[in-house]
């Protein structure tokens, strides 16, 4: 099939079970092949609900409704989202909470009936749904590679579909067919047990689509390719032929002697080589230029965005998210309307037991504070060895590596700080800033030579780091240099003591949670340099002969990985 085909095939298949299948990943950017495909779910037999990201629970599961409650006197309950079954459309599903899609993923497990649209519009690999409702969606589809000029107008027949679905409940598939999607599953790198029960889901909804009462190979492989292809993580390896038996005698009778077929007028899907075929259909629905990554190991996303912060909850500003108990301070916000539901179904008791007379009666467990979740700007220390090993060339390199990343942190709200260690000591020639003509006149006046006081250098950038943590910000500290440390923290020359103080400051930058890398820009491995990151917690770059690009592309992929 082609991918219009697999989308066409897949829309029609959700019409005709939109329970069973769960719903469809649908990862595309906005724009008209999107706005084509969503027109199409209008052939999905539930009524439409479109979710936000941030949605919070009352308006999924319900809860009171206060106007109506202050009006009539009496608690009046409404129905949430979730409460009938729907069509369930979630725009920027890369974006979707943790809490959130726990949510919804336990609302399909319930099999009331409802079906997710999830619209992934993640511009970047590792911006990707949640895996809990990415397990449990049946159709996945991925649009970013199709141009307009090869989509058509969906042309799908509510009646026919209807057929369909009223066909389904009598469809039957053979009993191995399962085992073989499973065994399939596997060799497609795939651990997910309802990988293979939604591929059997959809066999029989196009089975049904075509009028069949029985599942059919061609069912199979379709649903492979539109199940099970998008999931697999691995590219599958033949499996080792058996040799051939010696002495087997002959079959008695040639089944292509007899006219009538005999009893062998049917062949069962038992005596077709099933998981070859769905080998080779799940093969030819994975695109050229992701062989390779399955090939490498590669295929599956990774989790966190890039360009931010932590995440941090507060009181004031930032994105709101659901109240929560708390009490009156003068510091935090009183969520008004969650307070008063929270109120509302004790007004009749509190109001049979108070002894004084007063229209509403909130009490301090009643009080909820509005909560707020906003992303810190994220800080990177340079730590940059500017001892005379390090002097001349390379030094220029980390100056022009550290201009790079600066110009990119308007796009990624980046500080950048730099720390110069030389000599006895070190330095904090720049503080954490964004100001681009700051840091080349900072950078310009950076001295080399001397000796290399490792230590120093990464004990003020934990300082930097804890002071930047304190103001909300969220520090990475990366190690330029390329030699071993032969100046103690008290400033004399011991290559020993040094290398031991450097240990312990980098166990310090660890049991602080703060991350970081070691790029070793020396023209071979430093051994020492190894030994370092793994006490600090962070990746270990080897980066000879290395320009300011390259160390700018390497510290970014660190970052954003």
């Amino acid at each position: 099939m082609s991918p219009w085909e697999r989308v066409e095939t897949a829309l029609a298949a959700l019409a005709v079970d939109p329970a069973g299948l769960g719903g469809m990943w649908l990862r595309a950017r906005s724009g008209p092949v999107r706005d084509r495909v969503v027109a199409g779910l209008s052939v999905i037999p539930l009524p439409q609900r479109r979710l936000h990201p941030s949605i919070g629970d009352e308006q999924l599961f319900g809860g009171i409704d206060l106007a109506a409650t202050l009006a009539s006197g009496k608690v009046v309950e409404r129905a949430g989202i979730l409460a009938k079954p729907a069509l369930l459309v979630l725009p920027m599903a890369e974006r979707a909470t943790p809490g959130l899609a726990a949510r919804l993923a336990g609302a399909l497990d319930q099999n009331i009936g409802h079906c997710l649209v999830a619209l992934d519009e993640g511009a970047e690999p590792d911006e990707a749904l949640p895996v809990a409702l990415n397990d449990r969606l049946g159709v996945h589809v991925d649009l970013d590679a199709l141009p307009w000029g090869e989509t058509d107008p969906l042309e799908l027949d509510p009646e026919g579909l209807a057929a369909a679905r009223a066909r389904l409940a009598a469809v039957r598939a053979a009993p191995g067919i399962l085992e073989d999607l499973t065994i399939v599953a596997v060799r497609l790198g795939i651990d997910s047990l309802r990988a293979p029960m939604l591929a059997l889901r959809m066999s029989k909804a196009l089975a049904a689509l075509a009028g069949q009462s029985e599942v059919e190979t061609d069912d199979v492989a379709a649903a492979v390719e539109l199940v099970l292809a998008p999931r697999a993580t691995q590219f599958p390896e033949p499996e080792p032929e058996e040799p051939p038996e010696d002495d087997t005698p002959p079959p008695p009778e040639d089944p292509q002697d007899d006219p009538d077929g005999g009893d062998e007028g049917e062949q069962s899907l038992d005596d077709l080589p099933l998981q070859d075929i769905l080998l080779e259909a799940a093969q030819a629905a994975l695109p050229a230029d992701l062989l390779a990554q399955l090939a490498a190991g590669k295929a599956q996303r990774g989790q966190g965005g890039a360009g931010a912060g932590a995440k941090r909850k507060g009181n004031r500003r930032g994105r709101p998210i659901p109240s929560r108990r708390g009490r009156i301070d003068g510091q935090t916000r009183v969520d008004i309307i969650s307070t008063l539901r929270a109120a509302a179904p004790w007004q009749t008791i509190r109001r049979r037991d108070s002894l004084i007379e007063r229209k509403l009666h909130i009490r301090t467990d009643d009080i909820r504070v509005k909560r707020y979740e906003e992303k810190s700007d994220r800080l990177l220390i340079f730590v940059v060895d500017a001892s005379g090993s390090a002097a001349m060339t390379r030094l220029a390199e980390a100056k022009g590596a550290v201009e790079l990343l600066l110009a990119e942190a308007y796009a990624r709200r980046d500080h950048v700080a730099l720390v110069a260690f030389r000599g006895e000591g070190a330095e904090l020639l720049l503080p954490p800033t964004r100001s681009l003509v700051q840091t080349k006149r900072r950078l310009a006046a950076l001295p080399g030579g001397g000796g290399t006081p490792l230590a120093a250098g990464l004990r003020l950038a934990l300082e930097v780091a804890t002071t930047a943590s304190g103001r909300g910000m969220t520090p990475t500290v990366a190690l330029l240099t390329d030699g071993r440390a032969n100046i103690t923290l008290e400033g004399t020359a011991n290559r020993a003591i040094a290398a031991e103080d450097a240990t312990r400051m980098a166990q310090a930058l660890r049991l602080n949670n703060l991350p970081g890398m070691v790029i070793d820009m020396g023209m071979r491995p430093e051994r020492s340099l190894k030994v370092l990151a793994d006490a600090m917690g962070a990746p270990y770059i080897p980066l000879p002969r290395a320009d300011a690009n390259r160390l700018s592309s390497a510290v970014s992929a660190v970052l954003d990985a």
